[in-house]
C-alpha cells in the first residue's frame, strides 16, 4: 500500500556532489521521521541521517558538515544533499520512513516502517 521510490544516485569523483530524493506514496495518513541509511559491500546497513516532521535532524559523525537532509512534507519527500563526497561514501543508499497507513476509507490506520529499494552511490578516487 506504500511505495518508497529513490532517485539521484550515480557515479561521481571524490570531492563532487550528488542529491538523492525519495518520495513516499500510497494510503499515507502521516509521516513522522524520514531518513537515509547506507550499506557498503561487506558491511551492515547503517544510519546516515534522519529528520522529523518538525525538521529536527540527526547525522552520523562521518557525514556531519558534508551532507544535509531535508524534507518536503507536502510532497512526502526526503532529500539528501551530499557534498565533498569521499570514496568511503560509496554504498547503496536506502530511504526510510516511519508512517501511518490508512485503510477502509481512512477509518483505520496502522503504523509501519517502510524502505525504498536503494540507489547506488559510487565515489571514485
Amino acid at each position: 500500500q506504500v511505495q518508497m521510490v529513490e532517485s539521484g544516485g550515480g557515479l561521481v569523483q571524490a570531492g563532487g556532489s550528488l542529491r538523492l530524493s525519495c518520495t513516499a506514496s500510497g494510503s499515507i495518513s502521516s509521516i513522522t521521521a524520514m531518513g537515509w541509511y547506507r550499506q557498503a559491500p561487506g558491511k551492515q546497513r547503517g544510519l546516515v541521517a534522519t529528520i522529523t516532521s518538525g525538521g529536527s535532524t540527526n547525522y552520523t559523525d562521518s557525514v556531519k558538515g558534508r551532507f544535509t537532509i531535508s524534507r518536503d512534507n507536502a510532497k512526502n519527500t526526503v532529500y539528501l544533499q551530499m557534498n565533498s563526497l569521499k570514496p568511503e561514501d560509496t554504498a547503496v543508499y536506502y530511504c526510510n520512513a516511519d508512517l501511518k497507513v490508512s485503510y477502509l476509507g481512512g477509518r483505520y490506520s496502522y503504523t509501519s516502517t517502510e524502505w525504498g529499494r536503494g540507489t547506488q552511490v559510487t565515489v571514485s578516487s
